[in-house]
């Protein structure tokens, strides 16, 4: 989150306005506010099963920001189409794996266990099937012989925090042709 925010200056079309999280635990929250970016919680336990009454309480403090883009990061939650559908087009996500590979969770272990020779991350649209949007963009990773799913994951991280600032910028301007990272 850092990073991305980081990356929205200068010439770029997009700005931070709102980091929100559904916990106050969040570590990107005191990260933004020491960067000046707003922030705003609102608690999934509340509303226990109930996901539309969730998202309806998520819905509005984006509203109030006028984010234009909403750049879901470490948001481990599955959203349902109502919300989707009210972001589609307007909505990334990041998710450590080769999109269509591995969606969902755990993605380096499965792509160790399959002993692919790379890994790596997408940046894609949401829509309303779980990390199934149009890729917008892609970097990848070798994967070691000695690699665990905590190795691989850092390495992919150090590719996410690149290849997300390159689609956002890309995609505030309104280009949606995907960016792929050389490894």
């Amino acid at each position: 989150m850092v990073t991305l925010a980081q990356s929205m200056t200068g010439d770029h079309f997009g700005r931070p306005c709102l980091v929100l999280a559904n916990s106050a635990d969040a570590g990107g929250l005191g990260k933004a506010a020491a960067l000046g970016i707003p922030t705003a919680v609102v608690d999934h336990r509340p509303f226990g099963k109930d996901r539309a009454a969730f998202e309806a309480e998520l819905v509005k403090p984006i509203l109030a920001s006028g984010a234009d883009i909403v750049c879901l990061a470490g948001f481990m939650r599955v959203l349902t189409e109502g919300f989707v559908r009210h972001f589609e087009g307007h909505m990334l996500n990041i998710h450590p794996s080769l999109l269509p590979k591995y969606k969902g969770l755990h993605t380096h272990a499965r792509a160790i266990e399959a002993g692919d020779a790379e890994a790596g991350c997408t940046v894609h649209e949401v829509t309303p099937r779980l990390d199934d949007g149009p890729i917008l963009g892609q970097a990848r990773v070798p994967v070691h012989a000695d690699d665990t799913a905590d190795s691989l994951a850092a390495r992919v991280l150090v590719e996410e925090h690149k290849l997300y600032p390159a689609v956002l910028r890309r995609f505030a301007a309104g280009v949606k042709d995907p960016v792929f990272l050389p490894n």
